[in-house]
This record gives C-alpha cells, structure tokens and sequence, in this order.
C-alpha cells in the first residue's frame, strides 16, 4: 500500500493512500489528530472524500459522468429511469425478471394516503414547492412506522421502493393544489414518467395522454439528474443518514438542501435570467457584454460547472432532448428562442471558450421543463424526482458500510480565550 508522509515539528506520521478503481486516490487521515495534534481545514469538502463508493464516478476534466461504471450517453439513449434507479440501489443492471418484479413493486405504492391532502392544503397557495415536498417526504415516516429501522434491511426495502412510487404523487398533489386543481390519481398501467405527466396534467373532465417524444424527454431528464457523486444534497442525506434517522427523513434533508439557489435551485435562475433580458428588449450582446465585465456582478447563469472544467457530458443530451420536444410540440416561445440565441453567442465568443464556459444541465433542463407547461419554481422538485435514486444509493451504501461513523466535523477555534464572566453592573 502506498503512503503519504507528513512532517509537523519533530513529529512525522505515515498515512495510507487509498486508490481508486479510477483515477482518483485519497491520504487516510484518520490517524493525523491523533498522531500530531492537527486536523484538516478543508473548507467546502472540496478535497475530503468521507467514504469510498460505488455509486457513480466523475472525471470533470475529461467530461465523464458514469453510473456504477455505465456511461451516462448509453444509459440516457437506451435505459429506463427505474432500470437506472435499480442499478444505482443494487450496483447491476436487471434482467427481465427483475426489471419486472422492480417496477411491479414501485407502482403497488404510488397512492398516497387520503389524509396527505390535508397536508399540502395547510400551506398557503404560493408556498415554495420544496418546501411542501420536504415537509410531505417527512411526513411519510408517521404512516409507515413500521419500516424505519435503518438497520433492517427488508424496512429499508420497502421504504426505498415507497419512496420511489409516492414520490411523484406527492409532486403532482402538491401542483395541483398550488394551480387550484382537483388531485389525480395515479394510472398503474402507465410508466413511471408517463404516470407522472398524467397526474400532472390530467382533469377530472379531460384525460391527458402523454406524447411518446415529452415521455422520453423527461425519462432522459430523470436519468441526467439521478447520480452526481457526493454534492450538497447528498452529503445531506449521508449526514442525517449517519445518525441512523429514518431514510424518509434523511431524503427530506436532502431535498432542503437541494433547494438553495447554488445547487439544485440554479436552473430556476436560469429561466428568472431569460425573463429579465426579455423585459430588457432581448438583446443577447448586451448581456454577454455584461457577463464579460469583471466590475459587474451580472453573471450568466446556466453556463460553466465547479466539477467539469471542459463540458458537461449531460448538456449536450439533454440539448437534444430539448430539440426534439420543441419540434414535436411546435413551441414559439420568445424565452426559449433567447436561451438558443444565448448559446449560439456565447459559444462563438472567445471568451467564453478560453474559460471553458459551456452551456451545463441547468440551461437546457430549464427549457424543456418550460416546455412540457411548468412554472419555474417547480423546476427544482422535478430535479428532486430525478436525484431521488442516488439519494437512496447513496444513504444505502452508507447504512451497508460497517466503517461508517457518524459525521462529526471539526472545526478550527478563533474566538476568544478563557476569560472571567463580569456582572452586569461592572460592564461597560
């Protein structure tokens, strides 16, 4: 085994190097304290792993997004989302029978329970819809106490399959009732994403049925957004995880953390920026200009990643994706046609291509979600339905591995030092 040696002083500690099945390798530092009285002062977790997985693998130089070792282009052209959703829980991809008995499984639970009604109606209509889906996600633990020992492994399951069917439901509930619509039950004889489309889209007086071209747009959407290594939202599942909480509330924490604006929330922005250089005339060169300025803090969103520093391997099918939906439904939307506008300038300006800025997953995902009729702050819970396997892989594996610990980070004290508690009337 290989070793990183660190000096400190006179004290000197020889640390293994952990190598990956990739390119990536690691220095176990869990002796250093120990050993020399120092810890590290990593801030972000830019350069901490917490643990070793399988789950999916990033190469952000070279552009490589892979599930359990499968490339992301073939998964998206050729799986379905729940054949992913299986290879991410249970590390192969099935065959037949137990593509059958996985999907037969997930659809015997996608009814919720009659009193979950109550729920989304005692938040006021223009409720953020992250917030109802992470409070619903929580909620779904009081009605299945009987499958919340983390360490049982047939409770974890069914919750995981639970999750997977109510999941949708929840989303489409809780959009009905923010547009004032009567709620849709789900149709079991539909796939997983028509079935959402449906209950998204269906009234009680017109039934909806999805286009093939919209279903397997957002079955690709889903995939894209299943698996991304160990981000915000699934260090959050891990973290709640490691205290051995229920996996129903450890997806709740999930999905707040997805929530915020520099994560899951930035292809919201990315809308929010195209209706502002709308009502500013549609001029794309202006903004371009703007984004180029360094004293401005105007800044295009949708463009560039922290991981992939050449492109992003899921931009350009989802771009695709895009294409084909808007061909097929025939849209002339002004903001769809400055978002195509944007990127033909950005990507034939030098700047944007010395620095590598190249339209990501958030750009292109917006307009198709724009597309298929949803407001842009439902943007976010759709990115939540795609995660939600990787969410459950990941809590998964952390709940399998007996070396987990529960996450208790250190920290490097800078406040004051030992001093005497002055009374009240002594201070000045």
């Amino acid at each position: 085994m290989s070793e990183a040696t660190i000096r400190y002083g006179d004290r000197e500690v020889k640390l293994p190097v952990i190598k990956g099945s990739e390119t990536e390798s690691g220095v176990d530092i869990s002796r250093l304290a120990a050993e020399t009285g120092l810890f590290t002062l990593d801030r972000g977790f830019g350069n901490t792993a917490e643990s070793e997985s399988s789950v999916s693998f990033i190469d952000g130089e070279a552009g490589i997004l892979r599930y359990r070792g499968y490339p992301i282009e073939q998964l998206a052209q050729q799986a379905t989302f729940l054949e992913v959703a299986y290879l991410l829980l249970y590390g192969e991809l099935p065959n037949r029978h137990e593509l059958d008995a996985f999907t037969g499984s997930v659809t015997r639970h996608t009814l919720l329970r009659e009193d979950m009604k109550h729920l989304f109606e005692a938040f006021p209509h223009n409720a953020h819809p992250m917030q109802i889906l992470a409070s619903a996600t929580s909620a779904l633990a009081t009605y299945y106490p009987d499958a919340l020992d983390p360490r049982d492994p047939k409770s974890v399951e069914v919750s995981c399959r639970r999750l997977l069917a109510k999941m949708p439901t929840m989303i489409a509930w809780l959009y009905k009732y923010r547009v004032h619509q009567p709620y849709i039950y789900p149709h079991n004889d539909l796939d997983y994403p028509s079935n959402f489309l449906y209950m998204v889209h269906s009234l009680p007086t017109e039934e909806y049925i999805p286009d093939p071209v919209v279903v397997a747009a957002l079955n690709v959407l889903l995939i894209l957004h299943a698996d991304h290594g160990q981000n915000c939202s699934a260090t959050a599942v891990k973290l709640v995880g490691s205290g051995e909480a229920n996996i129903f509330s450890s997806v709740a924490a999930g999905v707040l953390a997805l929530s915020g604006p520099r994560h899951g929330g930035a292809n919201q922005e990315v809308l929010e920026m195209l209706e502002t250089m709308e009502a500013a005339g549609g001029d794309v060169s202006y903004f371009i200009e703007r984004a180029k300025d360094r004293s401005d803090p105007f800044r295009l969103m949708g463009f560039g990643h922290r991981i992939y520093k050449n492109f992003d391997p899921r931009a350009q099918i989802i771009k695709r994706a895009a294409e084909d939906v808007l061909a097929k439904l025939g849209i002339d939307d002004p903001l769809l046609n400055i978002a195509f506008e944007l990127e033909r300038v950005a990507l034939s300006d030098d700047y944007f291509i010395e620095r590598r800025l190249y339209p990501n997953v958030d750009f292109y995902s917006g307009i198709i979600y724009r597309a298929l009729g949803f407001p842009t702050d439902m943007f976010t819970v759709l990115f939540a339905l795609g995660r939600l396997p990787g969410w459950l892989a990941q809590w998964k594996e952390g709940a399998e591995d007996p070396h987990t610990r529960i996450f208790r980070p250190q920290q490097v004290y800078v406040g004051p030092t030992a001093r005497d508690f002055v009374p009240i009337s002594q201070r000045p």
